[in-house]
């Protein structure tokens, strides 16, 4: 297959998907999603003006431009294409699937005329600036690289409709909770460390994996002690060796790690506390609903599902950077709003289309080819089959194909034969 029937194949490919994800919204919406994918993964950007190049309308840029910033404003379009995509990545959610639930942020530093900025922290930098706070749901199995994007909302601090910060990681997460039948694990960091997170996740029977921070207070056998004190006595039987990287650094860490069967002084179910020793000067405590047991085995993969989390935040790194999230321009909090799934649908079309189905396997090791990597494709293979869309967008533009109205039910891709 030539690099410019390819290229087509991908456009026709790129219609069907749209037509899935804006399911629901009137005729000209549709055909602006599709638009805004295409535009998202051609140019990289979501820059309205970038993107209104990519289209190659004949009419003027700041038309196009106008235009696409009208449509952005639409009111509930976010939610629409939100809906559609968990609805496609929930039928992939197995029982154990791990749903790495990651609160993060962009940043607008520079920013004076941006609606309802507030002050956000910056984990690079160690600062706090302005800017708004996003959720991002990604689901992975504990074998595999793979990864499934599943939310993305941004919200502000600021705005008149936000009540917190729970209430948003909770919507997320009942809103998954509810479109995967109850399948699947949430894993959530130490901003996970919550009474108003924890209580409900217990009281819905939502399955959890979720770092403490220590100084909450469990009982254990009867007696009330902060969880960094359970943890420093807990015995820990079984070692391993684990390697992680961060930053583009690898570091080997000999740890020991064992458990305790404890409870919330306000529940009467009981949890576990699998205690981890030897990645820093205090124990990494992890609080969940999973049954522990004096088992290496059992032990081990509750950790490494844990651990899991930290490969996941490459994916947050590759949305960020990828498609210059931090450049985004819009004068409209529903723009920012809307804009986050728009995001979210461009990257789930790399990563759980052309990434996984089998008959796009062809197309995929052409995006592969197109990116020329230096070092060969990566273990996150979304900055490459990135890469390879815009090249091969940009060197064989061409106009868009009709958006198609596909069944949710059935997302099937044709035309890419093994």
């Amino acid at each position: 297959m030539n690099d410019s029937r390819t290229a087509n194949k991908l456009r026709a490919q790129m219609a069907k998907f749209s037509g899935v994800v804006s399911s629901g919204l009137p005729k000209v919406a549709r055909r602006f999603v599709q638009e805004m994918l295409y535009g998202i993964q051609a140019g990289q950007t979501v820059v309205l003006s970038e993107i209104g190049r990519c289209l190659e309308e004949r009419v003027s840029l700041k038309k196009v431009e106008e235009r696409l910033s009208r449509h952005l404003m639409r009111k509930g379009l976010g939610e629409v294409v939100q809906h559609n995509v968990l609805q496609q990545g929930a039928a992939r959610i197995k029982k154990d699937t791990l749903l790495i639930v990651d609160p993060t942020d962009i940043q607008k530093k520079y920013a004076k005329k941006m609606p309802y900025l507030g002050d956000v922290y910056d984990g690079s930098t160690k600062e706090i600036g302005p800017g708004y706070m996003v959720c991002q749901v990604v689901a992975t199995e504990l074998e595999g690289k793979k990864i499934v994007p599943l939310w993305s909302s941004l919200y502000s601090s600021q705005a008149p409709a936000f009540t917190s910060e729970n209430d948003e990681l909770l919507h997320a997460i009942r809103s998954i909770h509810q479109a995967s039948s109850g399948r699947g694990v949430y894993v959530i960091d130490r901003a996970g460390d919550r009474d108003n997170l924890f209580l409900p996740m217990i009281d819905e029977e939502v399955r959890f994996l979720i770092r403490l921070k220590g100084d909450r207070h469990l009982l254990c056998a009867q007696e009330k002690k902060s969880a960094l004190e359970l943890a420093n006595e807990c015995r820990c039987p079984y070692t391993e060796v684990i390697a992680r990287t961060k930053a583009g650094r690898q570091s080997i860490h000999e740890i020991s790690f064992g458990y305790r069967k404890v409870r919330l002084p306000e529940r009467d179910r009981y949890l576990y506390l699998l205690v981890v020793k030897g990645f820093g000067e205090k124990p990494l405590m992890v609080l969940t609903t999973e049954p522990l047991r004096r088992k290496r085995k059992v032990l081990l993969r509750m950790l490494k599902s844990y651990i899991r989390r930290w490969s996941i935040e490459e994916t947050i790194r590759f949305v960020k950077q990828c498609y210059g999230l931090e450049n985004v321009r819009l004068l409209t909090y529903q723009s920012l709003q809307n804009l986050m799934p728009l995001v979210l649908a461009a990257t789930y079309f790399a990563a759980a289309i052309l990434d996984t189905h089998l008959r796009l396997q062809v197309l995929a090791s052409t995006l592969f080819h197109e990116a020329k990597r230096i070092f060969g494709i990566p273990d996150f293979r979304l900055y490459a089959l990135s890469d390879g869309l815009r090249k091969l967008f940009s060197r064989y533009p061409d106009k868009l194909a009709p958006v198609q109205i596909e069944s949710h039910n059935q997302l099937c891709f044709e035309g890419f034969g093994p």
